[in-house]
């Protein structure tokens, strides 16, 4: 009989372009081995980025608004019986000029005190996010709204571009520049260490991309997880997307609430990525940072 009063973990990831509250609880799969499982998921968008790219540091009016999604997170997981463990900040905050006064206002919101982590950190937590679901000998892809992890377990790096990045950058779709500053961006092709292995895209870009291929009007990670697509389903998605007008991109599965803009440069970046890491094919999870968060750290084996 399931106990009642159990209090089920949960994370919060501040992300560049959006927040995401995760409840979860861990159950034992068929090998008797337990796994994290999503119970409630809510996501916010919030563009810390933007402050950032514009100003250098996150204003006042965007840690308003910020605070009050941390505030509801706090309300509904308390509701729910659920405790957070973790709170996370990435790319914005590790930019942003006044990260102690967005600590203070995070803590203040949410009762927990967060973590600004280096991007090498955020590549772990998403590899182990990952890896428990889907094994190991992979390559997690992380496109966030600021940047870019990559991690096969062993190594990682963190790339400071993202989806909202290159849209405050370069706009909605990319011309013909793009070409150019991807090439001196991947200069010496960083990636190499991690080629020809299997991919794993994690991240918004990779959720909304699954969405649309998918044709899905509500997100359900059960069917997400694991969607396989190849170079030439990806090129078609991006066709697809990029010949609508805003208006109509903007009602399209996976793309509501501030996704539509940033989506067409999220995608982009995917495919430079993808030809580097010579990835003829990659999957696609719904794991990540917040995931990562709530996993012990694993013993070595010494």
């Amino acid at each position: 009989m399931a106990n009642a009063l159990k209090t089920l973990p949960a994370s919060v990831d501040i992300g560049s372009h959006s927040t995401i509250l995760l409840i979860a609880d861990f159950e034992k799969d068929e090998n008797g081995k337990e796994i994290l499982q999503p119970k409630i998921q809510k996501v916010e968008i919030c563009r810390l980025g933007e402050d950032v790219f514009n100003f250098g540091r996150i204003t006042e009016e965007r840690l308003d608004a910020l605070s009050k999604i941390l505030n509801e997170f706090r309300s509904t997981a308390h509701a729910l019986g659920a405790e957070i463990k973790a709170c996370a900040m990435t790319e914005a905050s590790r930019r942003a000029e006044n990260g102690d006064e967005v600590i203070a206002a995070v803590e203040k919101a949410l009762w927990v005190k967060p973590r600004i982590i280096s991007g090498e950190e955020e590549a772990a937590y998403t590899f182990r996010a990952v890896e428990e679901w889907h094994g190991e000998g992979i390559v997690t892809v992380d496109i966030g709204g600021g940047s870019t992890e990559i991690s096969d377990g062993k190594k990682a790096i963190s790339i400071p571009v993202g989806a909202l990045f290159l849209f405050k950058k370069m706009g909605a779709i990319p011309g013909p520049e793009y070409k150019k500053w991807e090439k001196e961006e991947l200069k010496g092709n960083p990636l190499r260490p991690y080629a020809k292995k299997p991919v794993y895209l994690v991240g918004g870009t990779a959720t909304a991309l699954a969405m649309v291929f998918l044709n899905l009007s509500e997100f359900d990670f059960k069917t997400i997880e694991g969607v396989e697509m190849n170079l030439e389903q990806l090129e078609k998605v991006i066709t697809k997307i990029s010949n609508v007008s805003k208006e109509l991109r903007g009602s399209m599965p996976g793309l509501e609430k501030g996704r539509s803009d940033v989506i067409i440069c999220g995608l982009f970046w995917l495919r430079s990525l993808l030809l580097r890491l010579h990835a003829e094919s990659f999957c696609i999870s719904t794991a990540g940072l917040r995931f990562g968060l709530l996993y012990p750290e694993k013993q070595n084996a010494n």
